[in-house]
């Protein structure tokens, strides 16, 4: 089912990070940029987000700081692979939610676009259970669709190159867990969405809320399509936390967990 979006949801959409991988393996619709939850529908007929886009009003940052009431320093990856991306997290669940914050950190710039981006992660933190040349076929065509999109957003030609100071940048922010063992953690990610179309642009921000899974696999946390389902059946029916940043009383009221930069 096509789906129309804002041009704020068009931002979130395209930095989706292992969310929109994840989305690409399984069908499903884990991946929102407003204050309307998505209701996660399985997809049909290949990968789609399922519910009706919904107009949706510009989040504004309240001028007044409240201090958030749970913090978090993500341990790193101990080491890099060949791709780039950190891996090597401890078996904890701030291992997994670090993971997790790692594949959903992108930056579309300069010569790096989505399907760079996409592959990167798919390699890097998807688990075995997912990986096929089908699958990493199906990623590459659905980035190459989200190239388009980001060229269009940006004001040039798709396959041209961005324009001199252009860039999406998604960063992770906060989360919130759903469930916790030793083998499997899932949990609610809100991430950052900065926006800049020019150098002579004026940056702008969204926010998305994007559900995660991820198993212990073979020494290492894994993003998976098994514990992504089991974690959209284990929040069906309930509200989504709300979206603000830290520094906002909503950020606590929502149960959201500020994450510090780990020294």
């Amino acid at each position: 089912m096509a789906r129309r979006r804002s041009s704020g949801r068009t931002a979130a959409w395209i930095a989706g990070g292992a969310g929109a991988v994840v989305l690409a393996l399984t069908g499903y619709a884990v991946l929102s940029s407003d204050g309307e939850a998505d209701s996660p529908a399985k997809g049909k007929g290949g990968p789609s987000a399922s519910a009706p886009a919904k107009p949706s009003a510009t989040y504004e940052v309240p001028q007044d700081w409240t201090e958030p009431a749970r913090w978090s320093a993500l341990p790193r990856g101990e080491r890099t692979d060949t791709r780039g991306s950190r891996v090597g997290y401890p078996q904890t669940t701030e291992g997994a939610v670090g993971l997790m914050a790692a594949a959903n950190a992108t930056a579309m710039e300069g010569g790096t676009g989505a399907v760079e981006e996409q592959l990167r992660i798919y390699h890097s933190y998807i688990g075995a259970a997912d990986k096929s040349e089908q699958n990493a076929e199906q990623i590459e065509l659905t980035a190459l669709e989200t190239d388009k999109a980001l060229a269009r957003q940006m004001g040039v030609t798709p396959g041209q190159p961005l324009p001199a100071g252009a860039y999406l940048r998604n960063t992770v922010i906060g989360y919130k867990i759903i469930s916790r063992a030793p083998g499997e953690v899932s949990a609610w990610l809100l991430a950052r969405v900065v926006t800049r179309t020019g150098e002579t642009a004026t940056e702008s921000t969204t926010f998305t809320r994007t559900l995660a899974g991820a198993q212990w696999e073979n020494g290492d946390w894994r993003l998976t399509g098994a514990a992504t389902e089991r974690a959209l059946a284990a929040v069906k029916g309930k509200p989504e936390p709300q979206q603000a940043a830290p520094g906002d009383a909503a950020f606590n009221a929502a149960g959201w967990t500020a994450i510090r930069e780990a020294s």
